[in-house]
């Protein structure tokens, strides 16, 4: 096997037995970097020269992390001190932030080194990877579909072997979406356990960062890293810190899983259904309870959701307005115009079409109708989870409806986009752990994933429910064609 083709602890196992080294791992990635960019754009800025020096930097050498000199890709909107955060965005196209990220600084302590900022949905609002300002990323499966989104650029590095690992954004299914389009493991954490500090925000109560990876170890790896409490982020949960690699056991006797009979119905795919009911039967074969059950929340989730994160978003973007930092419109004659020209100039289609329902179901008269109202029902939701988990370890179901559709087949239709959060936005709403592990590929050859979502800050079980099933199945070995 091709270095870049490995799973970190694979590198890691022979970096320990001294059968490659650090500069060949990092030759290796880059190579493929220079190889793959251009049919799958996954990146908006590639850090080759400072991943070069980072290496040879004493900090890393004698670091001793055994992840130091690690590559790694972060989505575009996650802080790096020195390096542009663009947010795939013509409004923040020239900013290069001041500081770093909580999770940056923690990639930065263990040694890790990073190949570039990856593609995304501008502000990370879409689901393909479409609505960025650069260019249109890829699925290393199939270039002429879509890599799910709005991580689309971190699956699609590291599905195509172009970075070993990635950190992506979850707001309503943002890594564990792509994750599935895209063959990988994808992990959203619970509302609180990583630091959101230095993630530019979208809608603060759902956004999360977490981990795009091979195989789950990795993401158990990786998430030991990023995981913890953090002062500058007040919602930051103050949980103990947990290795998340010693909760893999290869085992699941006695697990309970219920499979809610709601994320089954009209608009999932058949060949989806079937993939899902081959996972159940995997999991009862090795030793856990799978039940039908009723979590009877996927009809308002979606309403609810994009209420909620459409008002978040109308709020947190009030403060790109052409005057402190960002993209400035050079065409004004007084305070009004540079507000209005730089956000009608510098925002997208799908950004603005957010703004304005958010700032629209905020405004007086309808806040009551629409806003309470969500946050009401999300109360409802996190009971019916809540009521589910006194029953069950876990929760599986589909991850997407369906697999990467065709690049512009959805573009015009955002409703019919929107829909495919259906199975992610729930866990968002509740606050709760989700992970994205493949289980398929469809008569096509697109890959299919199932979802596990478990209680909160109960990662530990999900992953080690993931891990068994991969070590039980042979769907990670599954590789992209990169057909056209």
């Amino acid at each position: 096997m091709e270095i870049y083709e490995l799973t970190v602890h694979e590198l890691l196992e022979k970096l320990d037995k001294n059968e490659i080294t650090k500069e060949e791992i990092l030759t290796s990635y880059q190579n493929r970097i220079n190889e793959k960019e251009k049919d799958v754009q996954a990146f908006i800025t590639i850090t080759d020269k400072e991943a070069k020096e980072a290496l040879q930097n004493e900090e890393v050498q004698n670091n001793p992390s055994k992840l130091a000199g690690i590559p790694i890709g972060i989505k575009d909107n996650i802080c790096t001190k020195g390096v542009k955060t663009t947010c795939a965005s013509k409004m923040l196209e020239n900013f290069v932030s001041p500081y770093d990220a909580t999770v940056t600084e923690k990639l930065n302590k263990a040694g890790l080194i990073s190949l570039g900022k990856l593609n995304m949905d501008e502000f990370a609002m879409g689901g393909s990877t479409e609505h960025s300002y650069f260019k249109k990323t890829k699925n290393p499966w199939n270039l002429n579909k879509v890599p799910g989104g709005s991580s689309g650029g971190s699956a699609a590095a590291v599905a195509a072997g172009m970075v070993p690992w990635a950190l992506g954004s979850d707001t309503g299914g943002s890594i564990r979406q792509p994750a599935s389009f895209c063959g990988i493991v994808g992990l959203k954490p619970t509302y609180g356990l990583v630091s959101r500090y230095g993630l530019v925000a979208f809608a603060s109560s759902l956004d999360q960062i977490g981990t795009l990876t091979k195989d789950v170890k990795d993401s158990a790896l990786l998430l030991n890293i990023i995981a913890g409490h953090d002062e500058k982020d007040t919602t930051s949960s103050n949980k103990e810190k947990e290795d998340y690699v010693q909760a893999l056991k290869n085992d699941v006797k006695g697990l309970k899983i219920g499979v809610p009979v709601e994320y089954f119905g009209e608009g999932i795919n058949e060949e989806v259904k079937e993939s899902i009911n081959q996972v159940i039967e995997k999991y009862r074969q090795l030793g856990a309870t799978v039940e039908e059950c009723s979590l009877n929340v996927a009809e308002y989730a979606l309403a609810t959701y994009y209420i909620i994160a459409c008002a978040e978003a109308s709020s947190n973007l009030g403060r790109f307005d052409g005057i402190r930092y960002g993209y400035r419109t050079q065409n004004y004659q007084n305070l009004k115009d540079i507000y209005r020209n730089s956000r009608s100039e510098g925002f997208g289609a799908e950004v603005k079409r957010r703004i304005i329902l958010g700032t629209y179901v905020l405004s007086s008269g309808y806040y009551d109708a629409y806003y309470k109202k969500a946050q009401q029902v999300r109360t409802l939701v996190k009971n019916e989870f809540a009521k589910n988990f006194a029953k069950y370890d876990i929760i599986l179901t589909p991850t997407a409806p369906n697999v990467a559709f065709d690049i512009g087949s959805k573009v015009n239709n955002p409703l019919e986009m929107y829909m495919a959060d259906l199975c992610t936005v729930p866990v968002n709403i509740a606050g709760l752990p989700g992970i994205n592990v493949p289980c398929g590929l469809n008569n096509e050859g697109m890959p299919i994933g199932f979802q596990l979502i478990g209680k909160p800050f109960q990662e530990a079980t999900i992953l080690n429910a993931a891990y068994t099933y991969e070590q039980n199945t042979d769907f990670k070995t599954n590789k992209p064609q990169f057909k056209h």
